[in-house]
């Protein structure tokens, strides 16, 4: 029996709304109990493999972990990705982004997929196992940012963006001037981010444990993708076997 990923949640015309306009949703709270339990062994069973060259065990994790391959496939997870995208959808990559105490964050940026074609999306859903403080390695965003469809976006700090990319930029949609929003969530919480979005990290404090989170990115066919990290090993293997759950959705078209 397939255990359950997410407790209740509704994603209507409400929510696409809100998603199309800010770039992100937050749902709090929405992994089961028993889901960050298993998520929370799998990535430190992640972070405590030696860095394989090419092969990195945090940028392939769910090729060195069976529950965090399981999850791509998983039904509700799979029902939430064709909510988003659509029903043709392919799995792109499984990223586990533990950050310890200490750790100095990541500076703003955004990803690039089909900059040309606005009907092939592209969805980041992260899973903040353990949560985040604003200050305390904290997901920052800016609200229609994706809308711009820019890959390149790339700032050391806030008064660097404002200063530089977001000059004279308003809201596509609203009008209004672009604005930074620092998030803080609950633990268990999803937060889905279409992948054009503008974001970066706070600095985790050093006094603070590991945050545990991990991301799984799905994305419509039709253009090639720079973050598609499947090994050939990998693919091959799933392609080759007529019961794998994965053979429909990892291939790159």
């Amino acid at each position: 029996m397939t255990h359950q990923l997410f407790r209740t949640y509704q994603f209507t015309e409400a929510e696409r709304e809100q998603m199309d306009n800010d770039g992100h949703l937050v749902y709090p709270g929405l992994l089961t109990s028993s889901a960050q339990d298993k998520l929370t062994q799998s990535l430190e069973h992640i972070h405590s493999l030696d860095v394989i060259e090419g092969h990195e065990p945090n940028r392939f994790s769910a090729e060195y972990d069976s529950y965090l391959e399981e999850i791509i496939t998983h039904p509700q997870m799979l029902d939430l990705v064709v909510k988003v995208l659509g029903k043709e959808v392919r799995y792109d990559h499984c990223v586990s982004l533990n950050r310890p105490g200490g750790n100095s964050g990541i500076g703003w940026h955004s990803h690039g997929y089909a900059e040309d074609n606005p009907n092939l999306g592209f969805v980041r859903i992260f899973f903040y196992v353990n949560g985040f403080k604003m200050d305390d390695g904290g997901l920052k965003v800016v609200p229609g940012s994706h809308l711009f469809r820019d890959a390149r976006i790339q700032a050391r700090s806030d008064a660097d963006l404002k200063t530089g990319w977001m000059v004279n930029k308003h809201h596509p949609i609203t009008g209004q001037p672009l604005s930074i929003d620092q998030l803080s969530v609950l633990p268990g919480t999803v937060i889905l981010v279409w992948t054009h979005a503008a974001h970066a990290v706070t600095p985790r404090r050093e006094s603070s444990g590991t945050r545990w989170t991990v991301v799984y990115a799905y994305r419509n066919p039709g253009k090639p993708s720079g973050a598609r990290w499947i090994s050939p090993e990998y693919e091959k293997k799933h392609l080759l076997d007529s019961t794998s759950p994965l053979k429909d959705f990892i291939t790159l078209y």
